[in-house]
């Protein structure tokens, strides 16, 4: 009972902001990228004039990184149960040349978004999405279903359409709380279709050659529940009684 107890303490201890904060003092060096660091300033009707450039630096926190945890959790767990460590290494490898498929395409998604962020595709589509007014409750729901079937979690939908979100947000002026919650609960609807999850499970499981078959399986009911779950931000967004059930 020590063990799981004292793992548990260790998983708190690690995604504290005290540990992440001391971590990073000496182990997250930070990296300005040459010709993109404060080189690209929105201007209005994104911004406010004289907005500040936006900064543009790779910070390797490689320590109070969540991943680090998952491995040296996974690490210790193996020598608990016995495995020596050439053949713990050797597990880690192969398991990781299996997913290298699903890290390149997580890896090419967040490059994504940060080419829409500094190319300024994210505020051209945010006015865009901002002009379907009244409707923006729905649309903005059926975004947060495209950024979680595209990237694989809605972390990284967060990553790729926050800004145009917050552009679209600012300009459309929806009732305060629906924003949010509409995207998130239209990215879960995306969770069955992304391609992140997909290959994974296909990797996993040895189902190779599969993923376009478990797409077209559950890619209508996947759409379908994102449809009724936008009618239903809708509904929360302008009826009563829904409306009440949106907390300010």
């Amino acid at each position: 009972m020590d063990r799981p107890g004292s793992f548990e303490f260790a998983a708190v201890f690690w995604g504290l902001p005290l540990f992440k904060h001391a971590a990073d003092r000496f182990s997250a060096p930070a990296v300005p990228i040459p010709g993109l660091h404060q080189v690209v300033q929105r201007a209005p009707p994104i911004a406010l004039e004289n907005a500040a450039p936006e900064p543009a630096v790779f910070t390797w926190n490689w320590i109070s990184a969540t991943g680090t945890a998952v491995l040296v959790a996974a690490v210790l767990a193996g020598i608990i149960m016995g495995f020596c460590f050439s053949d713990l290494c050797f597990e880690i490898l192969s398991r990781a040349r299996s997913v290298r498929y699903s890290l390149l395409t997580i890896a090419a998604m967040l490059a994504l978004a940060t080419w829409t962020r500094y190319s300024g595709i994210d505020a051209t589509l945010g006015l865009a999405l901002a002009q379907t007014g009244t409707f923006y409750p729905f649309f903005g729901t059926l975004l947060g279903w495209l950024g979680v079937a595209l990237t694989g979690s809605d972390t990284a939908s967060n990553f790729l359409f926050g800004s145009l979100q917050t552009i679209a947000r600012e300009k459309s002026r929806p009732q305060p709380g629906v924003n949010g919650s509409g995207k998130h609960s239209g990215g879960v609807m995306g969770k069955m279709i992304d391609a992140q999850s997909i290959v994974v499970a296909s990797t996993v499981t040895n189902w190779y050659g599969h993923e376009g078959s478990i797409l077209r399986y559950v890619f209508f009911h996947s759409l379908a529940l994102a449809i009724l779950m936008g009618i239903l931000v809708m509904l929360q967004a302008y009826v009563i009684p829904f409306s009440r059930l949106v907390v300010p």
